[in-house]
């Protein structure tokens, strides 16, 4: 509904709907619009709404004319009588308690009251069940002019028959009101009594069981101070009424009674994390490369989606060449399709970088002359299939702003599950802790809202000791929160001035941080081939010189 409307007009009367036939369920407002609450179709005051305006019109001649309830409404309304409304089974008891009449011609008249208890207007059934409106209506909710403004509980419904039918299936005891004009306009309806309702220590909201009913009830429920609403949700049936024509009274009072307080978007109460429960432990896993050593088993076969792995290593120990593996692994090995920001490399250097992993052969040793190119490109085919790679063309420069819309656009617009960021210190201005820390937090809302498994590639600080080796999370360029925030932390160390070869081209892996797992420790050693540029399936620098592997 246009909001415009519905907060600045008052309804009138239902009409019925040309566009999908119904006889009642179209609602006339003081300007001259109209809304079908059946198939949510709006008509303007000023363009297709011309009969909507003399209706319109017309009720603002009478009113102007000084037809008053006392002259006319309530003559009518004093000559009906209290009846039960039997295809309801509402009694005449409880129809005498809430005011409503039935007239010879079998018209139901529901009266509204203002706030010092005088008849504002009727809604108006036929017997042919045709609604129309007498005065205003607007402004107040059924029934309140019969519950003092305090007590336990005061119950909220859609429809006036609904309060009838709560109210007689509780006892006749809780307060129990509607809104006047349907679910889509009960946030206004509630807010203009909402002095009024907030004098209860309970507002429960009973709104019917179907999709317009369930999908204002969040909106509703947050008008009001924190715990005061509890929501009642029927199991059975679409509406009070229902269960009362069902005889199902003591399943209704049962559901009411079990009314569950309002919890605000993204508050869950323990009872509704069994499903949570149930699927931890089962959730789809992107596994490293086998050559990883340990890792994969010490993180339960690797990373998860929704979750920030970090991976540390000092300068010029091989990140991108480990990085490069573990993209070629997971574009050839897994369904995932994947982004790439890689901002230290240029689109030139990660094609090169993949090619030389598919090849078996360190290209950066090949001169442009002697490469076969044509080769090549049959091999660039072969990793193009199913287009499951996008990179990010940053030409050198991209603020961390920008950055992410562009990761978001790769997750929602090509469906991307897994992204990389190579490094994070160029993505950002500088290296100070608040500068990170936003741009951490930026990542852990983004995995939040897309379910993606982000991939961080860090720099590390010059240790201050000897040992090469002897690195750790806290070690990370920039603020605590690049550990503090990931749920996996790899860090890579290696021995780049060693005297052997051996010991020169191996890279200890440690899982300093799992959160899934809660494992830590030594995953393994890395072995780097110069010749084929891949890395291999390492083992302590000691063990390897020991077996006669010294130089590659």
């Amino acid at each position: 509904m246009n909001d415009e409307h519905e907060n600045t007009s008052n309804f009138l009367q239902h009409v019925g709907c040309d566009a999908c036939g119904s006889s009642d369920a179209n609602s006339l407002y003081d300007d001259g619009h109209l809304y079908c609450m059946a198939c949510n179709t709006y008509t303007p005051p000023n363009t297709e709404g011309q009969e909507g305006r003399v209706q319109a019109q017309a009720v603002q001649k009478q009113t102007k004319k000084g037809v008053s309830m006392e002259d006319r409404y309530l003559q009518e309304y004093n000559r009906a009588s209290f009846k039960a409304i039997t295809d309801r089974h509402i009694t005449a008891e409880t129809c005498k308690a809430y005011g409503v009449k039935t007239d010879e011609a079998g018209s139901q008249w529901y009266p509204y009251y203002d706030t010092v208890g005088s008849i504002t207007g009727f809604k108006i059934k036929s017997k042919n069940k045709d609604f129309r409106v007498a005065g205003n209506i607007s402004t107040s909710l059924f029934g309140m002019q019969l519950f003092q403004q305090t007590g336990k509980f005061i119950t909220c419904v859609e429809g006036e028959t609904d309060a009838l039918a709560a109210y007689q299936m509780n006892g006749s005891r809780w307060p129990h009101v509607s809104i006047p004009n349907g679910a889509q306009a009960a946030s206004k309806s509630l807010k203009n009594n909402l002095e009024y309702l907030e004098g209860f220590e309970n507002v429960i909201i009973n709104f019917d069981n179907d999709e317009p009913g369930q999908a204002v009830v969040p909106k509703v429920a947050e008008i009001f101070s924190p715990n005061k609403v509890k929501i009642l949700k029927l199991q059975q049936y679409k509406d009070a009424c229902d269960y009362l024509k069902n005889n199902k009274q003591a399943t209704y009072a049962q559901e009411w009674w079990n009314a569950r307080p309002f919890l605000a978007t993204g508050i869950v109460p323990l009872s509704g994390l069994w499903d949570s429960f149930i699927q931890r432990g089962t959730e789809e896993i992107i596994p490293f490369p086998e050559t990883f050593g340990a890792l994969n088993a010490m993180m339960n076969g690797g990373i998860a989606h929704g979750e920030v792995t970090v991976v540390g290593a000092l300068t010029s120990v091989g990140k991108t060449t480990m990085v490069n593996e573990i993209l070629y692994h997971l574009l050839r090995n897994t369904n995932k399709k994947l982004g790439c920001a890689f901002l230290e490399a240029s689109n030139g250097e990660v094609v090169e970088g993949l090619l030389s992993i598919h090849a078996n052969k360190n290209l950066t040793n090949v001169p442009p002359e002697l490469r076969d190119y044509s080769k090549l490109h049959d091999s660039f085919e072969e990793l193009c299939n199913d287009e499951k790679l996008y990179v990010l063309d940053h030409n050198g420069a991209v603020d961390a702003d920008e950055l992410f819309n562009k990761l978001r656009a790769m997750i929602k617009g090509q469906g991307c599950e897994v992204i990389i960021i190579d490094p994070l210190q160029a993505a950002v201005m500088s290296n100070e802790n608040s500068v990170i820390d936003n741009f951490m937090d930026k990542t852990l809302k983004l995995v939040k809202e897309t379910n993606a498994s982000v991939i961080i590639i860090s720099h590390m600080r010059k240790p201050a000791v000897k040992d090469p080796h002897d690195v750790s999370e806290y070690d990370m360029k920039g603020s605590g929160s690049i550990n503090q925030i990931a749920f996996n932390t790899v860090l890579l160390s290696r021995d780049k001035m060693a005297e052997g070869d051996a010991a020169k081209n191996s890279t200890l892996v440690r899982l300093v941080k799992c959160r899934r797992t809660g494992n830590t420790g030594e995953a393994g050693w890395l072995l780097y081939n110069a010749e084929t540029g891949r890395i291999e399936r390492g083992d302590k620098p000691e063990l390897l010189e020991a077996n006669g592997i010294e130089e590659f």
